[in-house]
């Protein structure tokens, strides 16, 4: 009988094909196979993702302890613009693999169009806004007078050129959501490579260029994903993924507008509710002053560095969910999510250990500020402990919303967030006086609850009969 383990050969044939981007299909075969095709990339494109953020709080943390908190509160803000490009492609994701499941590519290439209008729209919004009002911004998340004097600039700039965080996004889902992970993967090393090497020089300056200071990280960051946007764009309409997009295609068409409108206003909901949550956590956090905000900044940061694996294991499920349900095989789209659960879940178990025991010595990478090391690797800690609960419970969530499903993560946000997270951090931080400790309970606590109520949901299957 021929083992079902795969060879190390076998294993780094699969994993060049992965990241060449060569078309597959995943509606049929074996699903671990499927699994590791498209995580890979996946997991690559969101690790490049999470790079902006290191890579960009490790130059700007040797600015000044306002500069780090700058970014915290100013990414606290942008968050909202991430609700928005995540619903958004959320709704992408799921109706592109539903038609390429369906086999109708003109159907997902007439669903990107109007993706890519609907982005460009909300962004224009939200940089008029940027550019008129980034020291408000700042004032109203609590930042003190001189970080706001020292670091609007940052936040101008951020939200001023949001557009390229949206089509990056967006475009990205399209990408995802055709089963084209790699391309979506090499839109973030182009970005990111531009961003490494840019941001040092607008930072600090360099021959003509000026030191723009913790302003130069946006600046960097812009023309990075910019560059990938541009990049993009020529992917999709010269045709070198599954999805092209014809001049004919570049019209406003009203019904698939609107139903991609319907399918994103739950994700736009349900990542609005988490987003906005996490605002207020951080102007609670503004409370204990910049030192507690720069670690807390610092910790966040590293987290979202290895939680983006398990995003991009989340993110191949809710392509399988979409594919399979399109090819009318809902019973392989579940066993699809179980795997991929489990898959995740080992990955985020090991890596927990490992900042459980070497939590200060991460943050004292990016800082040698006492307080803020102590408050930083406090928080990795104790939010690591629920590691195993979050990368189970990411990918059960984006399965309902590969489904096109966004309603069921939507309430389970506002539960787990608003009612729940939200009272705990405000009461164990400030009533009962367990300061940023209080912030950090709470987090944990709301992530392992929507995990429960995410597998107990799931469950009962009604995802399967969502129509998009």
């Amino acid at each position: 009988m021929q083992s079902k383990k795969l060879s190390f050969k076998q294993l780094l044939y699969y994993l060049k094909i992965a990241v060449s981007g060569k078309q597959q299909d995943f509606t049929t075969g074996s699903i671990r196979k499927a699994v590791f095709m498209l995580s890979i990339p996946m997991i690559l494109e969101m690790l490049m993702e999470s790079i902006f953020a290191i890579v960009d709080i490790f130059y700007v943390s040797q600015v000044s302890v306002n500069a780090v908190a700058t970014i915290g509160l100013t990414e606290s803000v942008i968050t909202l613009v991430y609700a928005v490009a995540i619903g958004l492609s959320m709704a992408a994701t799921a109706i592109v693999a539903r038609r390429i499941g369906e086999k109708n590519k003109e159907g997902a290439s007439q669903a990107a169009v109007q993706v890519i209008f609907l982005g460009v729209f909300v962004a224009a919004i939200i940089s008029v806004i940027g550019i008129i009002f980034p020291k408000d911004i700042l004032s109203l998340m609590g930042g003190e007078p001189d970080l706001i004097a020292e670091g609007y600039g940052y936040t101008q700039v951020l939200l001023g050129g949001n557009v390229t965080i949206m089509l990056l996004f967006l475009i990205n889902a399209i990408f995802r959501g055709a089963g084209d992970a790699s391309v979506a993967m090499w839109a973030l090393v182009v970005s990111n490579g531009l961003n490494i090497i840019l941001d040092p020089l607008f930072i600090f300056g360099l021959g003509p260029v000026p030191a723009f200071g913790v302003k130069g990280a946006a600046i960097a960051t812009t023309i990075g994903r910019g560059t990938a946007v541009i990049f993009q764009l020529l992917v999709l309409f010269y045709g070198w993924s599954r999805i092209k997009i014809r001049f004919k295609d570049i019209v406003l068409r009203v019904a698939v507008m609107l139903n991609l409108i319907k399918v994103s206003l739950g994700g736009i909901g349900q990542f609005l509710i988490g987003t906005s949550s996490w605002v207020f956590l951080m102007r609670i956090m503004s409370e204990f002053g910049s030192e507690v905000l720069a670690g807390y900044t610092i910790a966040i940061r590293v987290i979202m560095f290895t939680m983006m694996p398990a995003w991009g294991m989340s993110n191949a499920a809710a392509t399988l969910v979409g594919q399979n349900l399109g090819a009318q095989k809902p019973d392989r789209a579940e066993k699809s999510v179980w795997k991929t659960g489990k898959y995740s879940a080992i990955f985020m178990g090991i890596v927990s250990i490992f900042y459980l025991i070497f939590a200060p010595e991460i943050i004292s990478l990016f800082t040698q500020e006492a307080e803020v090391v102590k408050n930083g690797a406090l928080c990795l800690r104790i939010i690591a402990a629920g590691y195993i609960f979050y990368g189970y419970g990411m990918v059960i969530i984006n399965a309902f919303n590969g489904a096109g499903d966004t309603k069921t993560p939507t309430y389970i946000n506002f539960f787990c967030f608003w009612v729940f997270q939200l009272p705990i951090a405000y009461l164990l931080a400030l009533k009962l006086e367990l300061g940023p400790l209080g912030v950090f309970l709470a987090i944990t606590l709301a992530e392992v609850l929507i995990t429960v109520a995410g597998v107990i949901l799931f469950k009962k299957g009604k995802w399967k009969l969502t129509l998009v």
